[in-house]
């Protein structure tokens, strides 16, 4: 919505600035987008004196004319027939942007260098006189830009309106706002009309056939009138905010639309047959021309004015081809009706046609304003088209459209808005936007009745009937913060307890899972819960595998989405699949997921378990791209252990511990590449147990990713978040940083190729002898086979590191402790030293 400064101090005086009032408008919810001189363009175009006037010499039409640009003098070539010498005119200079686009650049002429434009009143948008050059006064000083020696300068806002405000949809509407800002009365235009003759009735007459759509017609008429372009000061007007004028009636309806917001049509009243108007719905599939020339085709709920035989506008939206405003029109019948918001957003929306009229009637004009629109336009056609008024008007209304009193709290109204406001404060603020404050009840209330109750804690508030967005009391309390101001509502902090509660325990663990493997460079994916039938035998499961009972989907979309899926696997390895295809080679993702396992014998019979699943899988190069400093190395088991081994230790689970998996439960595991993982303090009877079992890593058999056409070694783990979390250490505490040095001895060991290391370390930790606590950590460094060991055996070297909080440990007492650990070691695994 674009408006005038100049037009808008028609109707309201006020000294803020052009800066001040787009600031107070935006703070009322009216956010002024952008703010602009409509006369910026003239900046470059100057007073000129034509000093000399000379034919060219290279064409019958043109003269080659010296002008006095004020620091210089410059030689234009100019086509005009008025230049002479002595003339003032406007002078474009290089680098000038026209009203119509176009940019002048330093030119040659017919052999002629020309270093400017001398321009008519049209060319640079101070008139519609195109004819000849602009005769400026010659008092005018030379050289001063146009606009400041004639002092044009007329600010135009452009404002961006929420579809809520259609009352604001008008010159008139922001002006009642600026009253209210600047605490001054507003000015509505006076309009009187002369009498007319004859009666309206007797020539006329509207039929309404649907009045949901059409609550409201009202229709005057004019006759004599001459059609011819609109007077200066209704060109400057529209130019203002950026409509085109085309003749003098459809400018006054134009001009009113945007003076008051009520939209308008003129039809020629010639061209009505039976000389009335109906207004009905289409008949499914009518054709009908609008003004833009085009054929439309009509559906059954689209509101049609018509005439006494066929259609003559599509309503509120766009008029006929047929009726339209010609250069022979004498008689004009002017309408202006309400029509229902919904009914014109459907029917513009379906025609694809998004009009001026239809962006008001949409949004809901002002019921009542009607009469008030058909009044001005008919004011001002006489006035610029001359012609006679036809005494009376038609004003159909089936259905009147009116406003209900609201009750507004004051009470409820400051602990909304965190105000202190007092009732005669509110009802002023309310005042100023014209709403009617009453104390009597809404049965006994007059129109227009404005007194006020503010004792009580209560006001009964009648909304005006433009302010067709108020409906509720918290409409109103709106208003008052606006009126008072968002930005005087005091800032305050929500009173909170001092203590935050951590994420709910699955919630917390998902998004720390997520956070520590995207920290390790795995990407998250995300599969549908749906997967293929044939799963089961794609992975290798066993016959009595509870994996292999699904819940089938009574409608699958495709045969892949045909059943519950019961493992993260298959979804993971499809993807990983779908990126080899595209050159894809290393691929790291996780997923975290529910999956469904049924209860009941019959899958159909019960709603399945849904426990939540952890995979993780990574296939290709360790470095995941090919550098100068390091080899592309592919990785393997002890790559993806490690990055379970983080997890773990980032999560604070206690006591993982990674075991051999035995051959009867690597279903889609490689047996020998595969390991269990508990946690936590598991007794011997918990290890049988699965829910001492948090999670398996290991390496995809090559059958299975056959199956998914899969041609390189990849690897998985797989974690029961919940199993995970009830293995946490709940409570974080901080180690004091060690004062003594640490003392470390390593120990090596030829063991048989099938003992665990892990048994190893955990026997480190468990010999019991004496000084055992002085173990700080131990960890694997070296394992070998072959050459010198036998057959069967392989060497396994540990690294052992003592520390005491409280002393420096002397090396008789540290080896001391350390003989007793080895000899425990080489007593219990049956192990030798290497020789």
């Amino acid at each position: 919505m674009k408006v005038s400064l100049s037009w808008l101090k028609e109707y309201v005086s006020f000294d803020l600035s052009p800066t001040e009032l787009a600031d107070a408008l935006t703070m009322a919810g009216l956010e002024v987008e952008a703010v602009d001189d409509r006369y910026a363009h003239l900046s470059s175009v100057v007073v000129g004196r034509i000093e000399d006037v000379r034919p060219h010499p290279d064409a019958d039409r043109l003269r080659v004319c010296t002008v006095d640009a004020g620091k210089k003098r410059v030689t234009v070539v100019c086509g005009a027939p008025n230049a002479e010498q002595g003339m003032m005119a406007p002078l474009a200079l290089p680098g000038t942007v026209l009203p119509d686009g176009l940019e002048l650049f330093r030119s040659r002429i017919r052999g002629i260098d020309s270093e400017g434009m001398l321009c008519s009143a049209g060319e640079i948008g101070l008139g519609a006189d195109r004819s000849g050059l602009m005769s400026l006064p010659p008092d005018l000083p030379i050289g001063a830009p146009i606009a400041d020696a004639l002092n044009l300068s007329d600010i135009v806002f452009e404002i961006g309106l929420t579809p809520n405000r259609p009352d604001c949809l008008s010159i008139l509407g922001v002006a009642r706002e600026v009253a209210a800002i600047a605490g001054k009365a507003l000015g509505y235009p006076d309009i009187q009309l002369p009498e007319g003759k004859g009666r309206i009735d007797e020539e006329t007459s509207v039929t309404i056939q649907d009045p949901d759509h059409c609550p409201r017609y009202a229709a005057r008429l004019i006759s004599g009138i001459k059609i011819g372009p609109s007077p200066e000061w209704l060109r400057n007007r529209l130019l203002s905010i950026g409509l085109k004028p085309i003749s003098n009636i459809v400018d006054v309806t134009n001009f009113v639309m945007m003076e008051m917001g009520q939209p308008l049509h003129a039809f020629d009243f010639d061209h009505l047959e039976e000389g009335r108007i109906v207004v009905r719905t289409a008949r499914e599939g009518e054709k009908f021309i609008t003004l833009d020339d085009k054929e439309r085709t009509l559906a059954g709920d689209m509101l049609m004015i018509c005439d006494g035989v066929k259609p003559v506008a599509v309503g509120g939206v766009m008029g006929g081809l047929n009726s339209e405003i010609e250069d022979g029109t004498t008689r004009v019948l002017i309408e202006s009706a309400y029509f229902d918001p919904v009914s014109i957003r459907k029917t513009a929306k379906r025609l694809g046609l998004a009009t001026d009229a239809s962006h008001r009637f949409e949004r809901g004009v002002d019921p009542e304003g009607t009469l008030k629109a058909l009044d001005r336009a008919a004011q001002l056609m006489l006035e610029v088209a001359g012609g006679e008024l036809v005494s009376g008007r038609i004003d159909a209304r089936p259905k009147v459209i009116g406003t209900s009193p609201i009750t507004l709290s004051i009470s409820g109204t400051n602990r909304h808005l965190g105000t202190d406001l007092d009732g005669e404060a509110i009802k002023q603020y309310l005042k100023s936007l014209e709403f009617a404050v009453a104390s009597k009840s809404p049965n006994d209330q007059k129109p227009n009745d404005q007194i006020e109750d503010t004792e009580g804690d209560t006001l009964t508030v009648t909304p005006p009937s433009f302010r067709v967005d108020v409906s509720r009391p918290e409409d109103l309390m709106e208003e008052v913060a606006r009126r008072w101001g968002y930005n005087n509502i005091p800032t305050t902090v929500p009173v909170l307890p001092v203590e935050a509660k951590p994420p709910a325990g699955p919630l917390g663990l998902r998004n720390e899972i997520r956070m520590i493997l995207t920290g390790l460079e795995f990407m998250e994916a995300i599969n549908y819960s749906f997967i293929h039938a044939e799963f089961p035998d794609h992975l290798g499961l066993d016959p009595e595998d509870d994996r292999r009972r699904t819940v089938p989907i009574v409608n699958p979309l495709t045969e892949d989405q045909a059943v519950m899926r019961t493992s993260l696997v298959p979804g993971l390895l499809s993807v990983v699949s779908r990126n080899l295809s595209w050159q894809i080679r290393t691929i790291k993702l996780f997923e975290v997921g529910k999956v469904f396992l049924p209860k009941a014998e019959d899958p159909a019979d019960a709603l399945p378990d849904e426990p939540e699943m952890l995979a993780c899988i990574w296939t290709g190069m360790r470095e995941g791209h090919t550098s100068w400093y390091a080899k592309d190395a592919p990785i393997d088991f002890y790559d993806i252990k490690g990055a379970a081994e983080g997890l773990l230790h980032g999560l604070r689970v206690e006591g993982a511990r990674f075991s051999g998996m035995e051959k009867a439960k690597c279903t889609y595991l490689r047996y020998g590449h595969a390991a269990e993982i508990r946690a936590g303090d598991v007794t011997t009877e918990e290890a049988a147990n699965e829910e001492a079992t948090i999670g398996w890593v290991g390496e995809i058999r090559p059958e299975v990713l056959e199956k998914y056409e899969i041609k390189q070694p990849l690897f998985i783990f797989e974690f029961y978040p919940e199993r995970m979390r009830r293995a946490i250490r709940p409570i974080l505490q901080s180690d004091p940083i060690p004062k003594y040095p640490s003392v470390s001895r390593d120990i090596t060991l030829i063991v048989d190729k099938t003992l665990e290391s892990e048994r190893i370390l955990e026997a480190i930790r468990d010999t019991g002898v004496s000084g055992v606590e002085l173990v700080e950590e131990s960890y694997v460094f070296g394992a070998y086979e072959g050459g010198n060991i036998p057959d069967g055996k392989r060497s396994l070297s540990f690294r052992i590191v003592y520390r005491s909080p409280d002393r420096t440990l002397e090396d008789e007492e540290i080896n001391h402790v350390h003989k007793a650990i080895a000899d425990g070691l080489l007593k219990r695994f049956k192990a030798d030293l290497p020789t």
